[in-house]
């Protein structure tokens, strides 16, 4: 077992949810149950799906949750493309946004290549 609060990936995912949630505060409120839900829904599934995983005995099951942060980051990656191109968000915070998502995708990959060594 892992102690995700010691892993900087998790806290890096705690850093975006907080940034997620302030990008979205400024969509149109009538977006609320729409692609902020999404988007905020994805962004929690990062560090709930580290913390999760890390309670498992073995490194394989703590593996299949950091694929599912990635594909998570890959979904909220998306919908901040998405964000973007119906002008919700500009440039500048489309590539804030997909900058932090990327650190953690390569944090994830850092950390899912040494489980497997």
């Amino acid at each position: 077992m892992h102690n995700y609060k010691e892993l900087k990936v998790w806290h890096k995912a705690r850093e975006l949810v907080k940034f997620i949630y302030i990008l979205t505060s400024e969509f149109p409120k009538e977006k609320i149950y729409g692609l902020t839900s999404q988007m905020r829904r994805a962004v929690i599934s990062f560090s709930s799906n580290i913390a999760e995983g890390s309670g498992y005995g073995t490194n394989k099951h703590f593996n299949r949750f950091l694929e599912i942060s990635y594909s998570s980051a890959s979904e909220l990656e998306t919908q901040v493309i998405l964000a973007c191109d119906i002008g919700f968000i500009d440039e500048v915070k489309l590539a804030d946004a997909s900058n932090r998502i990327s650190e953690i995708q390569k944090m994830l990959s850092g950390l899912m290549n040494s489980l497997n060594n």
